[in-house]
């Protein structure tokens, strides 16, 4: 407890599901939280039940409203973390998956997080010191990392991507005290994942742990990257799922 106090962190996606868990969780420990997307009555909504919370609605894959949003948030204070949790997937048979579905899903998933961080970057690097880094963290997806049969060609393209990209990200900002890493969560019901949402006993089969995850692990994760006990994590990325990449032969 405590342990955020003076911190304001920036939360993508923040008005549901894991973008929520981890605001709530970040506000426990005393950051003040924005909670950011474009659907401004829910993160209002969500806004309420969080101490210190606001909500801005930005569009994070339209430069102007990002930069727009990023000053609205820079109002109170300065920033110190960034959760890049906006995210899209797209399912189609190989021969009649759209260029619509790869570009959309590319663009929020790859391009948007990194325009993101640098939209943010004199920011975080304003707010960052040796002894208190500033934190990147960008949700990724154990898709990155291994196969699902499913015929989700590019958000496995995007979350390998961005995986990768965060290394080099994390090697690049790491010089300016600034950490990045990435949370790759598996089943996790959520509008995104309606298969686990909808048929989480089913799901659970196939999960080592015998069960789908719930927001709280996410927020746990994301705590642990945000605290000073990640403060010597760099550009690596935390497996939250139940042991299902282990299961897939990922490692």
């Amino acid at each position: 407890m405590g342990e955020f106090e003076g911190r304001r962190a920036v939360i993508t996606g923040g008005g549901t599901g894991i973008g929520l868990a981890v605001a709530k969780r970040l506000a426990a420990g005393g950051a003040n939280v924005v909670l950011m997307g474009r659907k401004l009555d829910r993160l209002e909504a969500a806004a309420k039940d969080i101490p210190g919370a606001f909500a801005v609605q930005c569009d994070v894959t339209d430069s102007a409203s990002v930069d727009a949003a990023f000053a609205k948030a820079r109002e109170d204070g300065p920033i110190n973390i960034l959760v890049n949790n906006a995210g899209a997937a797209w399912g189609a048979p190989l021969d009649e998956f759209p260029e619509s579905g790869w570009d959309k899903v590319m663009d929020l998933n790859v391009k948007t997080p990194f325009f993101l961080i640098q939209a943010l970057h004199g920011a975080l690097k304003a707010a960052a010191s040796p002894q208190q880094p500033a934190k990147v963290i960008n949700i990724a997806s154990i898709d990155g990392l291994s196969v699902n049969m499913m015929e989700t060609y590019s958000y496995a393209a995007s979350k390998s991507g961005i995986i990768h990209l965060t290394k080099r990200l994390g090697m690049e900002m790491a010089k300016e005290n600034i950490n990045v890493t990435a949370i790759a969560p598996g089943a996790f019901a959520s509008s995104m994942n309606k298969v686990a949402r909808d048929h989480a006993d089913m799901v659970s089969k196939g999960v080592p742990s015998g069960r789908v995850g719930e927001p709280s692990d996410m927020a746990g994760a994301a705590i642990f990257l945000a605290s000073r006990a990640g403060d010597y994590v760099v550009g690596s990325t935390l497996v939250v799922d139940g042991g299902v990449a282990q299961a897939r032969g990922a490692f």
